[in-house]
């Protein structure tokens, strides 16, 4: 959520205050090192009070995003998410210097977790830098193993200790952040950090060049269409999750995987394809989803959406912003569309889509205070749920499903309609605590509205 934050605020407002991101880094370095002092006594019983109040806030805070996510099924993940951390939490910070073993156990059982899903996902797709993220996944494992087991340390000071050297990490990573900050030059974006580079999404991260040449008036909204796997594809059987966020079968067993565009009147459309339909045989999409060379082939460019939507059919799904930045979108896709290299997990259409959307809402919440803005999107459950998007799609890759639910999310944040957020969780309240008894209700018409 923070990386998110900082594209929102964009560069030019935090590179001119990179120093308090630097104060920040060093607060974690402190809290780290009172954590180790405070272990000198052998019980280390202030670290576990607070690292129990982070997981009961971190769950409350995630119960409160669950109105924000699209999608009964999204809203019940976040849901048992949070419950889990708020029940986690309150087990930490009851009796804690007897349930030492036990939270042991649990931290554990969830880097053991953790550890084996990073490990799989990045075997299957085999992204750049996916035998760093193997190596990440195996340090899971081992520390899993020495968390669980009795030696060398008593239980209940090895889960305080794994947070104190987390923090110090992270203060570490942050230190480095705004170092980048300060020396990122100014026509240069924010996604061209190696703090987004992971995955070489980015690669034509947009650098503005010189902001006096003249650029093509917008014609109209920026627009995100979307052709969902089973609006795009006559399905027999549904598979609900999978259908809405992978892919799904039609009738004839061909697997569709949907598609998605970006469009800027009257110059930008990008629709990024395979030069020849890739065929999608089940028993070989294993071997399909992998991110690597081999699976390389021929891209082409789709020149309007009238053309697509004339040679296929129209997208079922769009969402519009009216707030962007124009200029680092074209300077993005003037980067991305040199290469038509198609890949149908690392760089397909959704990619390209994400991708332009992010490029185009740099800075596009920036402020005079901008680090009171990043404190106040941080809060902010919208982008809570973006960011669990985004997460989503670092580890595998970005889909048509998984693009629509990150417009929209965007769309709330960067432009909410009415009623916003606040407004829609204080009516859902006063809903449940009216009663007949309070006075009649208002009648349909009058009735606020939820979505």
């Amino acid at each position: 959520m923070v990386k998110l934050a900082f594209i929102l605020v964009g560069a030019r407002a935090l590179r001119k205050r990179w120093w308090v991101l630097s104060a920040l880094a060093g607060a974690l370095f402190g809290i780290g090192v009172l954590i180790l002092l405070d272990a000198m006594d052998g019980t280390m019983s202030v670290a576990t009070q607070v690292f129990g109040g982070v997981f009961v806030f971190e769950g409350i805070l995630g119960l409160v995003t669950a109105f924000a996510l699209p999608g009964a099924r999204s809203r019940i993940v976040v849901v048992g998410r949070s419950l889990a951390l708020i029940f986690l939490g309150t087990f930490i910070l009851d009796y804690p210097s007897r349930n030492g073993m036990a939270l042991s156990l649990m931290f554990g059982a969830a880097f053991l977790i953790d550890g084996v899903a990073r490990i799989a996902t990045a075997v299957v797709v085999r992204f750049r830098m996916w035998r760093s993220t193997v190596a990440v996944g195996i340090a899971e494992l081992f520390l899993a193993l020495f968390i669980g087991s009795h030696w060398p340390l008593a239980h209940q000071l090895k889960v305080p200790l794994a947070v104190a050297v987390l923090l110090l990490m992270s203060g570490w990573i942050m230190l480095r952040a705004s170092l980048m900050l300060r020396a990122l030059q100014e026509e240069v974006g924010i996604l061209s950090l190696p703090l987004y580079g992971g995955r070489n999404w980015y690669d034509n991260a947009p650098v503005i060049v010189d902001e006096s040449f003249p650029m093509p008036a917008s014609d109209g909204p920026l627009t995100v269409r979307v052709w969902t796997p089973t609006g795009s594809a006559d399905v027999a059987g549904r598979r609900p999750l999978i259908d809405r966020y992978i892919a799904a079968v039609d009738r004839n067993g061909v697997i569709s995987t949907g598609h998605a565009a970006l469009e800027l009147r009257p110059d930008v459309y990008i629709s990024h394809y395979p030069a020849e339909e890739i065929e999608h045989p089940p028993e070989e999409f294993a071997r399909i989803l992998r991110a690597t060379s081999e699976n390389d082939v021929k891209g082409r460019f789709q020149p309007s959406y009238a053309y697509e939507s004339t040679n296929w059919c129209e997208a079922d799904q769009t969402v519009e912003f009216t707030h962007f930045d124009a200029r680092r979108l074209r300077a993005f896709w003037a980067g991305y569309r040199q290469d038509d290299t198609y890949n149908l997990t690392d760089r397909n259409c959704s990619v390209a889509v994400a991708a332009a959307l992010d490029s185009s809402m740099e800075g596009v919440l920036a402020s005079r205070m901008p680090w009171i803005q990043v404190g106040r999107l941080i809060f902010n459950p919208d982008v809570w749920a973006a960011a669990y998007i985004r997460s989503r799609a670092e580890a595998m890759s970005w889909t048509p499903g998984l693009v629509l639910d990150y417009a929209r999310t965007l769309k709330r944040i960067i432009e909410p309609a009415p009623p916003p957020f606040a407004a829609r969780l204080k009516d859902f309240i006063n809903r449940l605590r009216r009663t007949p008894a309070a006075g009649p209700h208002p009648s349909p018409s009058q009735e606020p509205s939820l979505s």
